[in-house]
């Protein structure tokens, strides 16, 4: 059953659309996050950002770092601290993977999205990504530029 388009539980908190230009993903992986109550109603404003953080894997457990959740502001004295370290759900197997990568490969774990799956869950979208060099930037940038030119071409024609 597909989620329905209105539905408030499935929808995007935090997206960090500079990520595919900057990196190129090799791989996805769903995780699940620990927070408290007060992030979870800040999230569902939805003025969350995930652009400058990232993931990495310290004492056998896995860390958001440096995302930041504002602060919400009906709870007064029992807010969070809008930067802190989130700590990461993800399977041990999983976990073992990723380091793996990051520490053999020289990549990086990039967080994509951030969203509520059907069941209004918290959910982060990690990516396992190699950054990509000036000139992948700009032939990437060619490309996308040369699609919509084709595609105005097209429109126009036809």
């Amino acid at each position: 059953m597909a989620p329905k388009k209105s539905d408030p539980n499935n929808k995007i908190a935090a997206e960090n659309r500079k990520a595919r230009f900057n990196y190129e993903v090799l791989d996805t992986l769903e995780a699940g996050l620990v927070l408290t109550g007060t992030e979870v109603k800040a999230l569902r404003e939805g003025h969350a950002n995930i652009a400058e953080s990232y993931a990495s894997v310290e004492g056998g457990e896995m860390w958001l770092i440096n995302s930041y959740l504002p602060e919400y502001l009906q709870a007064n004295r029992f807010n969070h601290e809008p930067r802190r370290r989130r700590k990461l759900l993800v399977n041990k197997r999983e976990m073992a993977r990723l380091a793996q990568h990051v520490d053999r490969e020289g990549m990086t774990l990039v967080p994509l999205k951030l969203y509520f799956n059907d069941r209004g869950r918290a959910k982060l979208q990690l990516a396992v990504a190699r950054g990509k060099k000036l000139h992948d930037k700009r032939e990437a940038s060619k490309q996308r530029d040369w699609g919509r030119e084709k595609a105005r071409l097209l429109r126009d024609r036809g």
